[in-house]
This record gives C-alpha cells, sequence and structure tokens, in this order.
C-alpha cells in the first residue's frame, strides 16, 4: 500500500490511523482498517498476525466446543440426575441460555476486540474505583478457567483412549500413571501444533470443521441405523433422580453440567481476537452461529443416543469407564465397528484440546501484557519471526504436565482440580454482562456512554437478552458446585467450591500484595474520562 492509502483520523477525540477499505496494515501482520481502529483506540501494538478469517474461526469455536462430541464423553452425569427427560429438557435450557449469553459476550467483543476478553470488558465497563480491582480478580478467575480447561479435556481424551484399550483387551488394569503419560504424550502432539504448525492453524481449523460436520455423520447414521430403539415415553418422559435428591427438580438442575459442559469455552474465540481478520465484525457472529450450529448437532445426537440406549445398566456398569463405548458395542454387535466409532470421538476432542490450548496460551499473554502475573515481561514477549507468544504457549503447557502429576497420586483430587472450569466460565461471564446490563438500564449521558462495535442488539432487545443470560448463568454458576449425590463421600464431593473460592482468595491477596502496583490499566486514559 503507497503513503496515499494512509490517512488520520479522530476517533473519540484520539488520533489514529485508519486505511482504506480493503487495505491492510504496513506491518504485514494482517491488520484491516478497523482492526488498525481498534488496536490504536485502545492503545495496543499489534503483535500476533491476523490468519483467521471467518471459516476458520468458526472452526476453532465448533471444535472447540464439542457439543455433540462432549455429549457422549459426559453423558453419565446427566443421566444419574434427571434421566433421559432431564437431559433432553436440560439440553434446550442450555442451549437457549448459552445463545443468549454468547450474543451478550459478542457485543463487547465487537466493542472491544482484545484477546483478554472478560477482563479487558470489565475495565471499561466497571465505575473507574473498582474497574482495576474488578478487571484484574476476573483476569485472574478466567485465565485459571481456561488452564484448568486445557487440562481437563486433554485428560478426558488421554482416559477415553484408555477405555477403547480395555474394550479390545479386557485383561487391561488402567493405572493413573498409565493416563499421565498418555495425557503428556496428547499435550506434545498440541504444542507441536500450536508452535511448528501454527502457521497452518487456520486452513487445520477450517479443515476440522469439515471433520466435525461429517463425523457427527459417521457416528448418528450407524447408530440410529443399527441400534435397537427405545420408546418415545422412554426418551421424553423418564426421569431419573439417581443422586437421591428431594425432588426431580433438584435432580435436574444438578444433572445441568452435562450440558453446560457440552457448550463450555464459547468465549475462546475471543481471546484469539487480534489473530482475526476484522475481529469486531466477525467474532460476535462467528461465535453466535457457533452455539446455534452445534447446539443443532448436539440436540440431534442426544436424541439418537436416548432412543438407542440398548441395555442402560449393561452400559453404566461398562468396564470401560464410559457408557457411550458399551452403547456403540450393543449397536454395533462388534468391538471393531464400536472403536472405530470411538476413534472419531477421541479424535474430535483432541481437536478441542487443540484449541484450549491456543486459547488459553492467548488469554495468559494478554494478561502478562497488562503485567497481571508473575514473570510478566517473559511471557508476554511475543516471538518476532512467528508472531507467536511461544512464552506463554510454553507456559500453559508447564501447568498442564504439573497439573496432570496430581493424576498420579490420586485422581480424585486432579478432578477436583479440573471442576473449576465451569465455575470460572460462568463467574468470567457475570461480572461484564452484569456491568453492561447496568449501564443499559442506567442510561447516563456521560457515566454510560458506550462505544458500540459493529454489533449491538440495541436499546430494547439488548436488555432482555442481557437479562436472560444473566438468569442462566446465575443458575448454572449455583448448582456447578452441587455434589452428584445427597450422601457425600471425598470421592464423590464436589470440590469446585474449595478450588473456585481459593481461586478468587488467592487472585485477591495476590492483588493487594502484588497486582495492584504491577497491573497496567487495559484501557487508555482518554476512555475512562469519558466512561
Amino acid at each position: 500500500m503507497d503513503d496515499k492509502g494512509l490517512e488520520m483520523a479522530v476517533v473519540e477525540g484520539i488520533e489514529v490511523s485508519r486505511f482504506q477499505d480493503g487495505d491492510k496494515s504496513p506491518d504485514n501482520k494482517g491488520n484491516t482498517s478497523r482492526d488498525a481502529e481498534d488496536m490504536a483506540y485502545f492503545g495496543k501494538k499489534q503483535q500476533l498476525r491476523r490468519g483467521f478469517g471467518w471459516l476458520s474461526i468458526a472452526g476453532f469455536v465448533c471444535t472447540l466446543l464439542s457439543t455433540w462430541e462432549g455429549m457422549f464423553a459426559v453423558f453419565l452425569y446427566g443421566f444419574q440426575n434427571g434421566g433421559p427427560a432431564g437431559l433432553v429438557y436440560g439440553f434446550l435450557f442450555c442451549f437457549v441460555g448459552t445463545a443468549m449469553t454468547v450474543a451478550s459476550l459478542g457485543e463487547m467483543a465487537s466493542m472491544m476486540p482484545l484477546s483478554g476478553g472478560q477482563y479487558h470488558w470489565v475495565s471499561l465497563l466497571a465505575p473507574p474505583n473498582s474497574a482495576k480491582f474488578l478487571s484484574y480478580i476476573t483476569g485472574w478467575v478466567t485465565v485459571i478457567g481456561w488452564q484448568a480447561g486445557q487440562a481437563s479435556t486433554s485428560f478426558l481424551g488421554a482416559t477415553i483412549i484408555q477405555g477403547l484399550i480395555v474394550l479390545n483387551n479386557p485383561s487391561y488394569a488402567p493405572q493413573r500413571w498409565q493416563g499421565t503419560l498418555i495425557f503428556y504424550a496428547v499435550v506434545a502432539v498440541m504444542l507441536f501444533i500450536n508452535t511448528f504448525l501454527a502457521k497452518w492453524l487456520p486452513k487445520i481449523e477450517g479443515l476440522l470443521l469439515c471433520v466435525h460436520v461429517l463425523g457427527f455423520f459417521a457416528i448418528i447414521i450407524p447408530l440410529v441405523y443399527l441400534a435397537p430403539h427405545g420408546s418415545a415415553k422412554d426418551v421424553f418422559a423418564t426421569f431419573v433422580n439417581g443422586g437421591g435428591w428431594s425432588s426431580n427438580g433438584v435432580s435436574f438442575f444438578v444433572g445441568l453440567i452435562t450440558s453446560v459442559f457440552s457448550f463450555l469455552g464459547a468465549d475462546s474465540a475471543c481471546h484469539m481476537a487480534e489473530e482475526i481478520q476484522d475481529a469486531s465484525l466477525i467474532l460476535p457472529w462467528t461465535m453466535l452461529g457457533s452455539v446455534l450450529v452445534n447446539g443443532v448437532f448436539g440436540f440431534a445426537m442426544l436424541i439418537a443416543i436416548l432412543f438407542c440406549l440398548g441395555d442402560i445398566d449393561t452400559a453404566l456398569a461398562s468396564p470401560t469407564g464410559f457408557p457411550f463405548i458399551e452403547i456403540f458395542v450393543q449397536a454395533t454387535k462388534s468391538n471393531a465397528g464400536a472403536s472405530v466409532m470411538s476413534c472419531i470421538i477421541i479424535i474430535m476432542i483432541l481437536c478441542a484440546s487443540l484449541g484450549c490450548m491456543a486459547t488459553a496460551s492467548r488469554l495468559l499473554w494478554a494478561f502478562a501484557r497488562d503485567g497481571g502475573v508473575p514473570l510478566s515481561r517473559l511471557i508476554s514477549r511475543v516471538h518476532e519471526p512467528t508472531a507467536l507468544p511461544l512464552y506463554a504457549i510454553l507456559t500453559s503447557t508447564t501447568i498442564s504436565l504439573l497439573l496432570a502429576l496430581i493424576n498420579v497420586g490420586n485422581t480424585a483430587a486432579f478432578n477436583a482440580f479440573m471442576s473449576v472450569s465451569v465455575s470460572a466460565f460462568y463467574f468470567s461471564y457475570m461480572i461484564p454482562i452484569s456491568l453492561l446490563m447496568f449501564k443499559r438500564l442506567r442510561k447516563d449521558p456521560v457515566k454510560d456512554h458506550i462505544r458500540w462495535g459493529p454489533f449491538s442488539m440495541g436499546p430494547t432487545l439488548g436488555p432482555l437478552i442481557n437479562g436472560g443470560a444473566l438468569c442462566y448463568i446465575i443458575i448454572t454458576f449455583f448448582f456447578s458446585f452441587w455434589p452428584s449425590t445427597v450422601v457425600v463421600t471425598p470421592l464423590n464431593m464436589n470440590w469446585s467450591v474449595l478450588i473456585f473460592g481459593g481461586s478468587v482468595l488467592f487472585s485477591i491477596a495476590f492483588y493487594l500484595l502484588w497486582g495492584r502496583h504491577s497491573f497496567k490499566w487495559p484501557v487508555v486514559d482518554h476512555i475512562r474520562l469519558n466512561q
């Protein structure tokens, strides 16, 4: 682009570079005119390369969500609390709630498309006297949630691999250390792709979108065609209260974790924002579209599973540890056929792990860039030849490897750390959406001035969607701490309440001792003055 393609513009009182439509930034990082304006307005330098378009980031989000694939992996929890009917209506409840949540997040991603995501939005929307503190706490909780999410997704893939070995070799007795070594192998492959093959990651994610769609049909067609079918009454009118709760209603909400998990991680695209072209426009529509597509696929797969359960008692007692593997065996009458179908699930969960590593590392990098974590100067470095946050990727990998050592000693303790993901994610959604809704309802012409992005739901629909999302988030957040049964033992206790509480207390203590001095204001002064 020659010098004539560049002109100077004033946006909300700040001088920024504006490029003619279709032009790219001269820094060879893939900025479009809108991206350059957004980065300049929020006082950030473009360091990462923008290689993701709408198709590749759609593949990224769809495969990371893995809604229909995740439904198989965590099917047991919802079946024990809620049963078939609880799973069906719980999925629809979570589908609608997640769509409203993602629409609300999409508005904020459109107005502030930075990799920090939630903690950046809080810094923009919160009152000046508490914005820095709330932003810092939100940042820490989100970072912890994504680090736990990265480890738990890889670990899930590793344990399903062990279950598949049990299916084909009944004499095999799974050991915790073996699961940990498989986990290490999974993480090593994800690290290789996220570093040496990072240049092709957008193309890989676009390809994985095709695999995600084709894998759906490769599972559902033989399952529906070959498996014995139950009745509509068995699916839509049968509730199970396996946890011994006081009512089916309580059991229903406890069992929501299956559907919640299947939609977990929709904010992943937000943390890739600085690698997406036209991020403020593409981000919200891609997030919402991915949830809608995955929701339709997930619901269809759930109905297929419930109609094709076969001998459910045998499935629940499967030595593989995963009922869906036994359901496949009963459907195909073949270990080989069940193995092939299970391998599709494993591949897609490993693909989700690939996206989790990318997301967790970008979020950690953004938080380090703002001085939010120890060793921020090191972790926030970007490898110039590749435009990758290599130190953040290596740090995230190291955290996963260290967390996996817990599993060698005690699987229950490891699962306790991993269970914090749901509560951490929904807490990080709750704070910015609450602040956005408050500004919308207060309507102060000075304090509540918002620089909306290309995606906005308007003054009428917006508060309704924000309010619906908050109701869903509060319900989900509250029941994410409940154990699966009334009778609680150290083994079946849901320790996420302890881990989450400890994470929040740690972030508060760390803020008072160190963060309030090192944490840089994520929003430049001219914006804060207008807010």
